[in-house]
This record gives C-alpha cells, sequence and structure tokens, in this order.
C-alpha cells in the first residue's frame, strides 16, 4: 500500500482509489495534480486536502453545505468536461459530486470560507477542480460564524 509523509498527520497509508486526480490542478499550486481527503472523526465536519507530494502542503476545508446548506453550484461547461461530467446541467452535492469549501484561518480575526471558488470532487472518477464562479453570489471570504453561534 503507497504511503506519503504528511506534516500533520505524520506518515498515512492509503489505496490509489482514495487519491483526487486535478487535472490542471489548483490555482497558484498548478504543479500540484494530487491530493488526498483526510476526513478524521474527531474533527469533523473539517476536512483536509493534503497534497500527494508536498507534506507541507494541506488545506483546510469544510463541506460547503454544512456552511451553507442552500449553496447553488455554478460549476463551467468546461470544469464540467474537466470532471466528466455532463456539462448541461449542474451536479448533485452529495450525490455526484462533493463540493468544499477552503478555509482561511488568519492568525488575527475570524476563519472564512471560499465560497466563490469550490473544490468540486467527481464522486465517481475521483477528479477534482476548483470551480471558480463568474458571478459574485458567493464571497471569497465568507466569515464563519463563531462557534456558539453554529451549535445553537
Amino acid at each position: 500500500m503507497p504511503q506519503i509523509l504528511t506534516k500533520y498527520f505524520g506518515p498515512l497509508e492509503y489505496q490509489e482509489r482514495d487519491v483526487v486526480r486535478f487535472p490542471s490542478g489548483l490555482p497558484a499550486f498548478e504543479e500540484e495534480l494530487e491530493f488526498l481527503v483526510i476526513e478524521p472523526a474527531a474533527q469533523a465536519p473539517l476536512t483536509f486536502l493534503q497534497s500527494a507530494r508536498q507534506a507541507g502542503l494541506c488545506f483546510l476545508a469544510l463541506p460547503i453545505l454544512a456552511i451553507d446548506p442552500q449553496y447553488a453550484l455554478a460549476v463551467s461547461a468546461e470544469d464540467l468536461s474537466a470532471l466528466d461530467l455532463d456539462a448541461s446541467r449542474q451536479p448533485a452535492i452529495g450525490g455526484e459530486v462533493d463540493c468544499l469549501a477552503v478555509i482561511a484561518a488568519p492568525e488575527q480575526g475570524s476563519p472564512t470560507a471560499n465560497l466563490l471558488a469550490p473544490i468540486v470532487i467527481n464522486r465517481k472518477n475521483r477528479l477534482g477542480v476548483q470551480a471558480i464562479r463568474v458571478d459574485s453570489t458567493y464571497s471569497h471570504q465568507h466569515r464563519l460564524a463563531p462557534t456558539e453561534e453554529v451549535c445553537s
């Protein structure tokens, strides 16, 4: 079984079917084509998108529906094609695709979620893209509610 070394989780064994392949990488990380989605039960619903190549490259994310249960995807035809999905309609989150919002957690201030450019992963073939929206319906700095507001 293949193994990768990670900065935050130590050595991790994985199966090839667990790898998410990003044909064009991620914006600003175009050379990073393979990631593992790590979902530690103790930190649910937090998700980690770990580079398979660089131990120190790991993005913190949340399932987009955990942030906005009414989130409406707007994936471009080009991105749908890259995911090998039907370009004539938007895929169903949780059905055909998983959808993650990358979290920014600054040292000062509140954490934010990037709802403008979610990570969309085809569940069937494990292809992924960061689907940058062309509209301004959502923000790349959607402020996350403090924990006490989320739980009440």
